[in-house]
């Protein structure tokens, strides 16, 4: 077995925050304009960029030993796959994306049941079929091949199948969500067999590590400040961390210095209490990678 690693990067709407996010954790990838076997600067991968909605197929039967695709296709494709880890990211926001159904603003369609012998328009169709079956809603399900939200609005559908993060589509078209029927995100996937080789399977597991390493790092910042001996405990009570707080003696003085790692949205609210408890010289500082057992859990 060739120990070349065979990675997968999906081609869209995904392409460049992949790139985006493999360059924080480490790899650089060059794609040339055609090409579909970008440059990665790590001699035990090579890449190829292959459609999001194919990836899981490619892995599946071995053309591919792993890639990065959506939970949404792995279950559209019903793909017998390895999954690595879970990495939340996308073009638009840090949170998972949302496959919903969706009807008019106005329809007189108010729960699922009601659209028993109606016509419905998605891109993830054997999915959409298996949901209303497991139900017993029998329901004529359509592809559609984009524009989907249009659909309803020209009377093409009764009601649609389609991916929201934000939501803004959806409204946009006078659309109303009947049901949330799944919540994806992107995963990073294997083939089972590769899964079992021990030198692909750790180059795997060094790729998840880094990779949620990165993500997670996105969500927290450094903060470190100078604080006065007597205003430590002061300053301890309104801090938080992940573990404990590192603190230091400063050189021949009554100052010590203190270090640690928040949340982003904690510290517009943090910094002023701070302040009032004592701190200073405070400075907030990225992350590029956060690395904690977390990361590696499950292996």
């Amino acid at each position: 077995m060739n120990e070349k690693l065979k990675l997968g990067i999906p081609k869209g709407s995904l392409q460049d925050a992949t790139i985006a996010l493999f360059k924080r954790s480490g790899w650089r990838i060059s794609v040339a304009n055609r090409s579909y076997f970008p440059e990665i600067d790590d001699p035990d991968i090579d890449c190829a960029i292959c459609r999001a909605q194919e990836m899981s197929n490619y892995v599946a039967d071995g053309t591919l030993d792993a890639g990065l695709t959506g939970k949404d296709w792995i279950a559209e494709n019903n793909s017998d796959v390895h999954v690595v880890c879970d990495l939340v990211y996308s073009k638009v926001s840090s949170r998972p994306a949302r496959w919903v159904l969706a009807v008019a603003y106005d329809s007189p369609v108010k729960k699922i049941e009601d659209l028993a012998g109606k016509k419905i328009a998605t891109e993830l169709v054997n999915f959409t079929r298996r949901y209303f079956e497991e139900r017993n809603i029998p329901v004529d399900v359509e592809f559609s091949w984009g524009a989907t939200e249009a659909k309803v609005v020209s009377g093409l559908a009764d009601a649609i199948v389609e991916v929201t993060e934000t939501e803004s589509t959806i409204r946009a078209h006078s659309l109303r969500i009947l049901e949330v029927m799944m919540v994806t995100n992107t995963q990073l996937i294997a083939n089972k067999k590769v899964w079992e080789n021990p030198v692909k399977r750790a180059k795997l597991q060094q790729l998840a590590l880094l990779l949620k390493g990165a993500l997670d790092a996105e969500k927290r910042v450094g903060l470190k400040m100078n604080v006065p001996k007597d205003r430590l405990e002061s300053v301890m009570e309104v801090l938080p961390s992940l573990d404990a707080p590192t603190v230091a003696s400063l050189y021949k003085s009554d100052m010590l210095s203190v270090e640690t790692v928040v949340s982003v949205s904690a510290v517009r609210d943090l910094l002023p209490k701070l302040l009032e408890r004592g701190a200073r010289g405070i400075i907030e500082f990225s992350l590029n990678k956060l690395i904690g057992p977390e990361n590696g859990a499950g292996w």
